[in-house]
């Protein structure tokens, strides 16, 4: 029988939880193991399957990847290159990259506890493994380093950004935490340097309707739609060219601040999306991003303490904007 409120009214049905599948394989080297649920489909082969599937790892490397037993199903059994194709099964596998790019560069450890942890990012690593990175993001270097293997972050920010990143420790105790961000509990402040005009205003506040551009790269504002996303805004210190704000998205879209701050005339320094997207090539480690997650405080969901961190990075241009005119 259907639940109703007080007055009778039939009330709607609970969000079904995820169940996220536990992997049968061990951590190695700071990596979880991934996997892949095997759709309908042609293949005669495991290894035709993952040579299509996966077109950046040759088919002679997945063939040596499962001779040296690094693919497995559901009960952590290796599986033969040359075993046929059954749809419908979860295998599961050690994510590699042959040639990493190296990001020179130290993450911190501000604060751990039995249920959360807080990392203080550099500028250029991402927050979990992507693209051409694996042993080099923040999630994959903190694992191999504290031993963590149900390490999880409960929030994002971009591989250009610096600043705090809030991890979960245990993952019996992950959700409550994950609203936060959800619920938008959690009160976020980042700092950036941009490039400044004088005469420019910026408003308090700032909302616009973000969607992704036609490439998926880029975040773009949509006039005439409704909002649906909202970023607090304060001038700190300008001076010259380049001005210092404080950020405090309210909702969080991607690359929210940084279309924001483009879109009033105000583009972060070193930006290579906004307001124009640069042909992608190395990084160049002389040129962050100047922008910084500063600070994140909430009420622990768990305890009900109030909590704040704050990172120890500053943006390499503050001191510059700060001096006083000659």
């Amino acid at each position: 029988m259907r639940k109703t409120d007080a007055a009778g009214n039939p009330l709607p049905p609970k969000p079904r939880r995820r169940v996220r599948a536990v992997s049968p394989l061990p951590m190695r080297d700071g990596v979880s193991a991934s996997w892949v649920m095997l759709p309908d489909g042609p293949w005669s082969t495991l290894l035709d399957f993952f040579e299509e599937r996966f077109p950046l790892v040759t088919r002679q490397q997945w063939h040596d990847r499962m001779r040296a037993g690094l693919v497995a199903d559901a009960q952590g059994r290796p599986v033969e290159p040359e075993a046929p194709y059954r749809a419908h099964q979860r295998l599961w596998y050690w994510r590699e990259l042959d040639d990493e790019a190296d990001i020179p560069f130290e993450e911190t450890v501000l604060y751990r506890d039995e249920r959360i942890l807080v990392a203080d990012k550099p500028h250029f690593m991402p927050v979990v493994p992507t693209g051409r990175y694996l042993q080099s993001s923040l999630l994959v270097r903190l694992k191999r380093r504290l031993g963590i293997e149900t390490l999880s972050p409960l929030h994002r920010i971009d591989r250009g950004t610096a600043g705090i990143v809030l991890f979960s420790v245990d993952s019996a105790l992950r959700e409550p935490y994950q609203a936060l961000f959800r619920d938008r509990a959690a009160h976020k402040q980042y700092e950036a340097i941009v490039h400044w005009r004088p005469g420019l205003e910026l408003p308090a506040v700032h909302r616009s309707h973000l969607r992704d551009d036609e490439s998926f790269l880029r975040t773009c504002e949509q006039s005439g739609a409704p909002p649906n996303s909202e970023s607090r805004i304060e001038l700190l210190r300008a001076n010259g060219r380049f001005a210092h704000l404080k950020l405090e998205p309210v909702s969080g879209r991607k690359h929210q601040l940084r279309v924001h701050c483009a879109a009033l005339g105000a583009p972060i320094v070193n930006d290579d999306y906004y307001p124009k997207l640069l042909p992608e090539g190395p990084d160049d480690f002389s040129r962050p991003l100047q922008l910084l997650a500063r600070a994140l405080s909430f009420v622990d969901p768990l305890d009900g303490r109030e909590r704040h961190f704050e990172s120890q990075r500053r943006l390499g241009m503050e001191s510059q904007v700060h001096a006083t005119d000659s």
